[in-house]
């Protein structure tokens, strides 16, 4: 195998082309403190229209005002990828969903009911018949507002296999084009996802004229082999999120499944029209806006996935890369460049290092992200590419800021109480506090709150070094928790209690934007 095929994108015969469904901006934002704002959301889309993602699910309209405005937006702005809005059985969930879509130069509505007996009868509370006249309704009605329908039966792996082929057959009769046949709770194994599949194709009529896609969940992580497995039988869509992102255990992994049809198109002839070599910047773009790190071992984008310590993995990688790799970190963005960035790099430079990224950062954004990287460049005796990386992601995910760090001064020690001098912008004017707690995290965190006094509760502090080394920039990860509203706020920095008091006041800012969402011209709702 010469490195022109190591790295190919596989492209194979029009029958084979299996569809992305991206529902990272509407299952990926349910996982809990995972929610973007706006802004955040369209980045996140712009990114999977440019990578060609076929389909992109942008929210459930009905669910709020800002859902809503997110899947109208995105409609509006997404240029090549289908534009799909999630509906409920009913009328006005459907109506809600048809309003959203409609900007959308490929508008799409998936509607869904649960199918399975304890869906029915502990959720639903529906009998059998009464769930079969709503799949009907449902799609027909979805059919007024757009001729791209498609229908889901909720916890389809867990139903009655002759109920589920007349639910599909109804829906198809109603006019649904696509069929999902979601794991919703992570229940099937590949053998017997691949089985329903092959049992709805055999003895469901016309199941021929409509694409079946699947949308597996990894409680028990399978979702990436479930999903394969029903490729392999005929699906032609994948239900999928960037880095798994979703509720409970998450998604099937969009970069995991494109990966894998890609490296094994010996076995597996279906393929793709994603653009690989955006995976790494679109998995580093999801985490930032949602402030939830990726694994080290995380399979594709992984900061391991192509890193070598073992000195016999070491041997065979300096006599042939593919020794220990089945496929070339370029083919999925992820540079092998070695450059070291310093105080003495220039702003061209800058540009250059960034757009070999992938980065495409507006005047003001990178005259910004330049400027941290001087501060940084002082900072650190070398600048890596990850250290990058962590610097420019975390000016992206800025957005909607009432509250902005300016100074923070701690002394910190074994004997106390700790202290921290803090400043902070609020709305445009500097306030300053000192504050004393039990250490310095403590004591800068109550310095936030005298400054800013909130309801909200710690749920977790986490920190971790982004590069190594006694100089490496801090990640911390603070999660609050304010009347059922949780949110994920991240900061970078060298120093570990600047990075605390960026994350805190970055999830803080998250919080407000959806208190702003409920009480949208209530200024007093930023503060109490």
């Amino acid at each position: 195998m010469t490195e022109e095929t190591h790295n190919a994108q596989k492209i194979g015969a029009p029958e084979d082309r299996v569809l992305i469904f991206d529902t990272t901006l509407r299952d990926g934002e349910q996982s809990p403190g995972a929610s973007m704002t706006l802004g955040e959301k369209l980045r996140v889309a712009e990114m999977l229209d440019s990578m060609g993602v076929d389909v992109i699910e942008a929210g459930f309209p009905i669910a709020s005002n800002g859902d809503f405005e997110a899947v109208s937006e995105v409609s509006k702005l997404v240029k090549s990828a289908t534009v799909c809005g999630l509906a409920r059985a009913g009328a006005k969930d459907i109506d809600r969903a048809g309003a959203a879509v409609k900007h959308a130069k490929s508008p799409r509505i998936h509607t869904f009911i649960s199918t399975s007996p304890v869906h029915m009868k502990h959720k639903l509370q529906m009998q059998p018949e009464e769930v079969l006249e709503a799949i009907a309704f449902s799609v027909r009605h979805a059919r007024k507002y757009t001729d791209n329908v498609e229908w889901s039966a909720e916890d389809a792996t867990r139903t009655d296999r002759d109920f589920l082929c007349k639910s599909v057959e109804i829906a198809i009769k109603a006019g649904a084009n696509t069929i999902n046949i979601p794991d919703t709770v992570g229940y099937t194994l590949p053998q017997e996802y691949a089985e329903i599949i092959t049992m709805l194709r055999e003895k469901v009529p016309n199941i021929d004229k409509v694409i079946l896609s699947a949308h597996c969940h990894n409680d028990l992580g399978l979702a990436v082999a479930n999903s394969l497995a029903g490729v392999a039988v005929g699906l032609r869509q994948v239900e999928c999120t960037i880095n798994g992102l979703g509720e409970r255990a998450g998604n099937a992994a969009m970069e995991e499944i494109v990966m894998a049809l890609n490296v094994r198109h010996d076995l597996m002839p279906q393929w793709t029209g994603i653009d690989t070599t955006c995976l790494s910047r679109a998995s580093k773009l999801v985490s930032a806006v949602t402030a939830f790190p990726v694994q080290y071992n995380k399979a594709i984008v992984g900061q391991n996935a192509f890193a070598h310590e073992s000195g016999i993995h070491q041997d065979g990688m300096l006599k042939d890369n593919q020794t220990y790799e089945i496929m070339l970190p370029e083919s999925v963005g992820i540079s092998k460049s070695t450059l070291i960035m310093g105080k003495h790099s220039g702003r061209h430079a800058f540009r250059e290092k960034i757009h070999e990224m992938g980065y495409q950062l507006a005047d003001n954004e990178l005259q910004e992200a330049f400027f941290r990287f001087k501060e940084l460049a002082d900072k650190k005796k070398h600048v890596f590419d990850d250290d990058i990386i962590a610097l420019i992601d975390s000016e992206v995910a800025r957005g909607n800021e009432h509250i902005k760090f300016v100074s923070l001064q701690v002394i910190a020690g074994s004997k106390g109480p700790q202290e921290a001098k803090l400043e902070l912008d609020i709305d445009g004017e500097v306030k300053a506090v000192k504050s004393t707690g039990d250490g310095p995290v403590d004591a800068t965190f109550n310095a936030i709150k005298e400054l800013f006094p909130t309801r909200a509760h710690l749920q977790l502090y986490q920190v971790h070094a982004v590069t190594q080394g006694t100089d490496a920039q801090a990640e911390v990860s603070v999660r609050l928790e304010e009347d059922g509203k949780t949110v994920t706020g991240r900061g970078i920095d060298t120093d570990t209690m600047v990075a605390s008091a960026r994350a805190y006041i970055s999830a803080l800012n998250k919080l407000l934007v959806k208190r702003l969402r409920h009480a949208p011209d209530d200024i007093a709702a930023l503060q109490i």
